[in-house]
């Protein structure tokens, strides 16, 4: 039976049995095109279906990396609720690994210091250390907890240290659990060879996972990966998403290709327009106020 005809009935591709009463299918996870009733009939069927699935699960997964994301990675600010900037002008807990908006740690520490009351995080109100040995014991019992964010931020401690391998097992863990700026990090050390051997397939792997969780220093990375493969539309695509989220380097790139003429003037202008508004959308009289005061 084809696969055509296979796509919309609940049959085994492999040996025709229908889903019923004890019987049950699943579907392929790489394409979800087919259905077996067991492992063997998919391992039977695979000469047969690798073609059809490879291809659409090729599709399936530009569909998924070429999705505008909601916000970047770094996401909003737990306490006001507004997008974090990508300057990295924000500061993080280590108490609760939250990372607070400047305008927020500011009105923290005017009130800390108005009202004579104790220094503590302006998001868990967990008393704030006095001294590093308390921050990485704060770092380390977040870590514990299984949180993403502190075993990133020890990974990067540990690379600054040189300690590579430590460095990469810190950054796995944080990746396996869905932190998109450990996924970047697992790309630099797989494109330096630090701590792992070079691999070009991992490190594409780890910018593409960072791009989908909206990392747009990653998706840029990817744009010149693909311009240097001669796929400059895809190079543009990507360019265009990480411009959107407010990405200067991706504006700037887009630029310079119109000025070449590989970018229209209604593409740049669109992405002018959402790359301004993704900057407005971090602005706050608040974090003006915390700018010119530091």
């Amino acid at each position: 039976m084809s696969e055509d005809n296979m796509s919309n009935i609940s049959v085994c591709a492999s040996c025709g049995i229908a889903e019923v009463d004890e019987v049950k299918l699943k579907e392929c996870s790489a394409c979800n095109l087919v259905r077996y009733c067991s492992d063997e009939c998919q391992k039977n069927h695979a000469t047969y279906h690798k073609e059809a699935c490879k291809k659409r699960a090729a599709e399936l997964r530009d569909e998924l990396l070429f999705k505008q994301p909601d916000g970047t990675h770094r996401g909003d600010c737990p306490i006001c609720m507004i997008p974090l900037p990508l300057n990295k002008k924000s500061i993080i807990m280590s108490c609760c690994s939250k990372l607070i908006c400047r305008g927020c740690h500011y009105a923290n520490q005017k009130r800390v210091y108005e009202g004579r009351i104790e220094h503590a995080c302006p998001f868990c109100r967990e008393p704030i250390p006095s001294t590093d040995e308390g921050f990485e014991k704060q770092r380390m019992k977040r870590i514990k907890a299984n949180d993403p964010v502190a075993m990133r931020r020890e990974g990067v401690v540990q690379y600054k240290k040189g300690d590579y391998s430590s460095a990469f097992e810190y950054f796995a863990r944080a990746a396996e659990l869905g932190d998109a700026e450990a996924h970047y990090q697992l790309s630099l050390l797989y494109d330096e060879g630090h701590g792992v051997e070079k691999d070009r397939g991992k490190e594409i792997y780890h910018l593409e996972e960072a791009a989908i969780g909206g990392h747009p220093d990653a998706r840029f990375n990817i744009g010149f990966e693909e311009d240097e493969s001669g796929n400059i539309e895809r190079a543009v695509k990507h360019w265009i998403i990480s411009a959107n989220l407010g990405d200067d380097g991706s504006i700037k790139t887009l630029m310079a290709l119109f000025k070449q003429g590989k970018v229209s003037k209604d593409v740049l202008a669109a992405a002018l327009r959402a790359h301004q508004a993704a900057l407005d959308a971090t602005k706050s009289p608040q974090r003006d106020a915390a700018e010119q005061d530091y």
